[in-house]
């Protein structure tokens, strides 16, 4: 047997401390999870359930790596967030057991065409365009919960060109690591190799060609990435 076209590359994330890469399924996003990060996007954080939108696996950017400014967008945004790696998964996972499908974490970047995702809102359409494009999902080296354990209370930040953007703690989290994953296994069924990017803290903003994005979770990691 052989494949009509040419088989694409598997997404990969490194794994620090080892010469191991983790194989990326999937990538859900959880939107507006943090109180002031949603009240600066005008809502109301205590009314919401969370919600989800979804990056495709091949818009992984490394850490080191560029961010090529998008086509159609005059307002891209950067998003700085913790990011879950699962390695199993299931259907309606109780809270209980949430915590015994994570592999590990890292920083990442939910990159965002913020005028596109906006005329989008506005009909009623779905956000792909303003969320999932190329090089929209900027991720830095896994580390394994065994080493770490699982953060709790833990400084979120990003800087852009040496300024400060971005700063809060993961204990702000609306909805915790263990509630978004069994929450997120009622809609779709989890597997080993899923991301989830868990939300950003208030601040976010446009980037421009040139500018450096340096960020990370306390007792993470950290990434840098370049706007070309």
């Amino acid at each position: 047997m052989s494949y009509v076209i040419d088989a694409p590359t598997l997404p990969t994330l490194p794994v620090r401390g080892t010469d191991d890469l983790f194989p990326i399924h999937r990538i859900y996003c959880v939107g507006r999870n943090y109180a002031e990060h949603a009240r600066e996007m005008g809502h109301d954080p205590d009314k919401e359930p969370p919600f989800f939108f979804q990056k495709n696996p091949d818009t992984i950017v490394a850490d080191g790596g560029e961010f090529p400014y998008p086509d159609k967008s005059s307002n891209v945004h950067f998003e700085m967030e913790l990011v879950v790696a699962l390695s199993k998964g299931g259907k309606d996972i109780a809270e209980s057991d949430a915590m015994g499908c994570v592999y590990g974490y890292a920083v990442g970047l939910d990159m965002t065409r913020r005028d596109l995702q906006g005329e989008a809102k506005k009909k009623g359409r779905p956000w792909e365009v303003g969320k999932a494009f190329e090089y929209s999902a900027p991720c830095g080296h896994l580390v394994r919960a065994s080493d770490i354990g699982h953060p709790e209370n833990a400084r979120i930040w990003l800087d852009v060109n040496g300024q400060r953007r971005q700063e809060g703690d993961i204990n702000q989290l609306i909805w915790n690591i263990p509630e978004t994953i069994t929450y997120l296994s009622g809609l779709f069924t989890l597997a080993a190799g899923d991301l989830i990017y868990t939300g950003t803290p208030a601040g976010v903003g446009a980037i421009e060609r040139g500018d450096v994005m340096t960020g990370g979770v306390d007792g993470v990691g950290e990434i840098s990435i370049t706007v070309v």
